[in-house]
């Protein structure tokens, strides 16, 4: 029985957050710090004819003005991807070219945020106005003007061609002949559905700040995901070597994938290099909604075929993603809407999956927790609820006789993977049967489903879905760590995986403290900083328990064995007798504190520091399965859809730590509930955003919270860490198509655009 592994043990951080003691990028400063803040483009597209920051610079305490008049054009990528990055080379820091509102056209630099404010207003930008694409469907007509015009290729992969055409990326596979499929079935069902633009509304808004250390270099604490891609990313795009960057992160306010994105750091480290000044710069919350990432748009054409004993003929997915004004993860989303979705019904011998992003003139998209299975999930889910109810088949069962089972595998597997093929894999893990069963049970399926329960104008439905994800990116990503021993027994870890406030410094610490026979409070853990942990590519793909914990575990491994060998060493028993508990090494009777081992490797003969270092890199995606149920009440009269109830059955595999688990899946849940009902982005005619704050832009409080119940299925991934798989991204991409289900039980329309705001609820009832 595990001492650490499956326990909820507290956060090692949780105290200091809760007392404020933890420091965020916001609290660090130094003497002298300046304060850097952009200039955005009031226009969707325009080239700028000339830019005057004579006035500005002319204002007492401005010290800086960039713009693209003095800083070199580098192109890159923004998106904090793996080197080489899959995505399109196609940003630059200051360009002569605008593409959407809110893109960059100069920055400042001066002696307080307010003089900042004084210092943009005084900047004098002449644009020229040119004809925007404010409709992504149409970006792809060749007769459209052209979004990004890359001068200096395309990156190390070329997947799109923006500079003829609005496309920045595409992929496609099919798996035996989907049009014979569609004529073989009884029933054939052809929907469109289309997704929306939503802002990742972490907390803390995207931050930055540089200094020169005592020794020249710069060091920049940021508050990203990725600190290895910031260092190397910054690097290429200010010219400098990457051993003279040192990358920090601290604390973080949350990410979900908003942070694995480099746009923002290099422009206060340019201002260092070129005042020598520590420099802060802290975005507001409307410039994280307009010039940071989005999720992507989608438009998903989703035809599939069922004959009538529930036989699934064929699946044909086209989608088409909006990617904004930037490729940013133009073609990795793009993959896992077909990679972590049609897998789940590996029998179907007939599927093809098309895809292409295009550019357009509107807000970036980028990571966005769920990376794609979220939006296209919305289309699959809505599907076999159809076909199951044509079949006249229970979606519940439906789903148990169909889905993916341990000792299977599909082909979609090694078709599509991110930026070039898959890795083919067999499924070693799958309690996504338990899942169906405990949630029904737990939502009241039988006696719900098409109850139709009303209250007035009020009626009741409910809805389900099956889902699964992925943990890793497999021979792409990769965790490492380091483990040193003290004289105490207790044990400095060294992890370049990065905390997003998810816990993982805990689950990585207790996954160190079961090696190693320890309290979790022996683990002092220090994560994400390029000068003394090791290489992570950072905390994305649900990679970090599965990933980095496994690198951990292996590392653990090694410090056991030297310390047994000098337990061996210090009583004359054989190494193969000892084990590790409660803090001591134990052979029989005889009980060696840690400490005293400790001691004896540090100051007797044969002085040796007891340390090791392992990575790792997997060799499988395990994907985590789950079942997802929604009660809602829908009011005919208003449109307003209401969850009452939501059960999450979630098969992580063996949960590290049950209770930051279950928070993973509930966060996850209401993230995706707020995303189904409430959150868009509206857009006037000029393609400018018209409600960039949380007073306009409505996500979920806790005072909206439905009664949501997460319950875990163990299984045991054999090469995940003690049976781990991950769990961070799944829950999200359960709720727009379990509601939807559940909007079609209670009245008996289907939704095909999201949100489901009353409005557009209220219509559909109305066209009935």
């Amino acid at each position: 029985m595990s001492d650490v592994v499956g326990h909820s043990v507290t956060k090692i951080d949780a105290l200091a957050l809760a007392t404020g003691e933890e420091k965020f990028v916001d609290d660090f400063d130094r003497p002298g710090t300046a304060h850097a803040g952009i200039l955005y483009s009031p226009h969707a597209s325009a080239r700028i004819k000339s830019i005057d920051t004579a006035a500005a610079l002319a204002i007492d305490g401005v010290f800086d003005v960039l713009s693209q008049k003095n800083v070199k054009k580098v192109v890159h990528t923004t998106a904090g991807q793996g080197f080489p990055e899959p995505s399109p080379y196609d940003t630059a820091m200051f360009d002569d070219r605008v593409r959407f509102v809110g893109d960059r056209v100069a920055a400042v630099l001066a002696a307080s945020p307010a003089l900042v404010r004084d210092a943009l207003a005084a900047i004098r930008v002449e644009y020229e106005p040119l004809p925007p694409v404010l409709d992504y469907e149409a970006a792809a007509d060749p007769a459209a003007p052209i979004v990004n015009e890359p001068d200096s290729g395309r990156g190390p992969f070329s997947f799109g061609d923006g500079k003829t055409r609005n496309l920045a990326a595409a992929v496609s596979f099919a798996i035996g002949d989907v049009d014979a499929g569609l004529l073989q079935a009884d029933n054939v069902f052809d929907r469109t559905y289309r997704t929306h633009y939503a802002s990742h509304c972490m907390l803390e808004p995207h931050s930055v700040f540089t200094f020169l250390d005592e020794r020249n270099r710069l060091v920049i604490y940021s508050s990203t995901q990725v600190p290895f891609h910031v260092r190397r990313i910054c690097a290429a795009v200010l010219d400098i070597p990457i051993r003279s960057i040192r990358v920090i992160k601290p604390r973080i306010g949350g990410g979900f994938g908003g942070k694995q994105e480099v746009f923002l750091e290099y422009i206060p480290a340019l201002f260092t290099l070129r005042t020598g000044r520590p420099v802060k710069m802290v975005l507001g919350r409307k410039e994280v909604f307009v010039s940071s990432r989005t999720r992507h748009p989608m438009r998903i054409r989703m035809r599939s075929g069922v004959k009538n004993d529930g036989t699934i003929t064929a699946i044909d997915h086209d989608v088409l993603m909006n990617t904004g004004a930037y490729g940013s993860h133009a073609l990795t989303v793009l993959s896992n809407a077909g990679s972590k979705v049609l897998p789940l019904f590996n029998k179907v011998e007939n599927v093809r999956f098309s895809g292409r992003t295009v550019y357009s003139n509107l807000p970036v998209g980028g990571a966005y927790r769920g990376y794609g299975a979220t939006q296209s999930v919305f289309a699959f889910g809505q599907q076999i609820d159809m076909m199951a109810r044509a079949a006249g088949i229970d979606v519940v069962d439906f789903y148990a006789q169909r889905h993916i089972r341990e000792g299977e595998t599909s082909a979609i597997f090694e078709a599509l993977g991110e930026g070039k093929a898959g890795v083919e894999m067999t499924i070693r893990s799958c309690g996504l049967g338990e899942c169906l069963r405990l949630g029904a049970e737990a939502i009241g399926w039988k006696s719900k489903r098409g109850a139709r329960l009303s209250d007035g104008p009020r009626v009741r439905g409910v809805g389900m879905v099956g889902l699964m994800q992925g943990s890793s990116i497999p021979r792409i990503d990769m965790g490492a760590s380091s483990i040193k021993m003290n004289e105490d027994g207790s044990f400095n870890l060294m992890v370049g995986a990065t905390d997003l406030g998810t816990g993982s410094d805990t689950v990585l610490a207790q996954i160190a403290a079961e090696v190693l026979g320890v309290p979790v409070d022996r683990i002092i853990v220090y994560s994400s900083d390029t000068d003394m942990t090791p290489f992570d590519t950072g905390a994305y793909a649900s990679s970090t328990t599965y990933l980095s914990g496994e690198s951990v575990r292996r590392c653990a491994e090694k410090i056991k064995v030297q310390i047994i060998d000098v337990a061996a060493a210090m009583s004359g028993k054989e190494a193969d007798t000892f084990s590790l508990a409660e803090g001591n090494a134990l052979s029989g009777d005889l009980s060696i504190p840690l400490s005293a081992i400790a001691h004896h490797a540090f100051y007797r003969r044969d002085q040796f520091q007891i340390q090791a270092q392992a990575s790792h890199v997997t060799e499988a995606s395990p994907p985590p399965f789950s079942a997802h149920f929604a009660e809602v009440e829908v009011d005919r009269e208003t449109g307003l859809v209401k969850v009452l109830d939501y059960v999450a059955a979630v098969d992580c595999g063996q949960a590290i730590n049950p209770l930051l688990a279950e928070g993973q899946c509930e966060g996850s849940v209401v993230n995706g509930i707020s995303f189904a009902l409430t959150e868009e982005y509206l857009f006037n005619s000029r393609g400018a955003m018209t409600n960039a704050s949380f007073g306009r832009y409505k996500i979920y409080s806790a005072a909206d919270l439905p009664k949501i119940r997460t319950i875990l299925v163990d299984t045991h991934e054999p090469t995940g860490p003690y049976g781990a798989k991950s769990v961070s991204e799944i829950c999200i991409n359960g709720p727009l198509p379990a509601i939807a289900n559940a909007i079609f039980d209670a009245v008996g329309v289907r939704l095909f655009e999201s949100p489901f705001t009353p409005e557009r609820v209220l219509r559909a009832i109305e066209e009935g």
